[in-house]
């Protein structure tokens, strides 16, 4: 089994058991929105941020969102990865019913799925080479003139875009630049805008 050298963030105890089936890590739960009022839980991550680094993998939800959204501004972001599972539709097995948005969480994801986010993410597997990937250096000018921000028609254009990346839909235009230039390849990003017409 893969050990990963930063801790992951997830939001609860299902989530964590099934990360921790898919690699070896140390994984902190958020218990979802009550990390909000948790002062020991978030002195907890800012140490693990400081010492060894964080990977925020929190549902494709609007609830995983602005945990993230949360975490992001709580902690600096040159201490985090961001790793996104694809927003699939879906109930994991122990609910009676599926979640609000009718999306799988991290508990409902196949290990493979969460070692693929973790590797596009750009986490640090012990024993391996840190992956270096060169940023596309995109910038917020580079979106508007992809027509994916700041157009009338950006929102549709951006949802498109993070479909065909299998990322959430609820990611902001500032957010998805960052998502861009850490973790798409520069061959990637070049077959994408082929795809989408650019």
């Amino acid at each position: 089994m893969r050990r990963v050298r930063q801790a992951i963030v997830v939001e609860g105890k299902h989530d964590a058991i099934r990360v921790h089936a898919a690699v070896e890590a140390v994984v902190v739960t958020t218990d979802g929105f009550r990390l909000f009022k948790d002062t020991e839980k978030m002195a907890l991550l800012r140490r693990l941020a400081a010492t060894r680094g964080l990977v925020i993998l929190t549902d494709s939800d609007s609830a995983g969102g602005v945990i993230r959204s949360h975490l992001q501004g709580s902690i600096p972001a040159e201490q985090m990865v961001q790793a996104y599972v694809p927003p699939i539709p879906g109930k994991e097995r122990r609910k009676p019913a599926p979640s609000k948005e009718g999306l799988l969480g991290v508990e409902g994801m196949d290990a493979a799925v969460i070692i693929t986010a973790l590797e596009r993410a750009g986490v640090t597997f012990e024993d391996e080479q840190a992956p270096q990937r060169e940023s596309l250096g995109l910038t917020k000018a580079d979106l508007m003139e992809l027509g994916l921000t700041g157009h009338p028609d950006a929102a549709t254009r951006r949802k498109r875009l993070l479909t065909a990346l299998d990322l959430p839909g609820y990611l902001s235009a500032g957010r998805l630049l960052e998502v861009l230039n850490t973790t798409v390849t520069t061959e990637e990003w070049e077959d994408l805008l082929v795809k989408m017409g650019e």
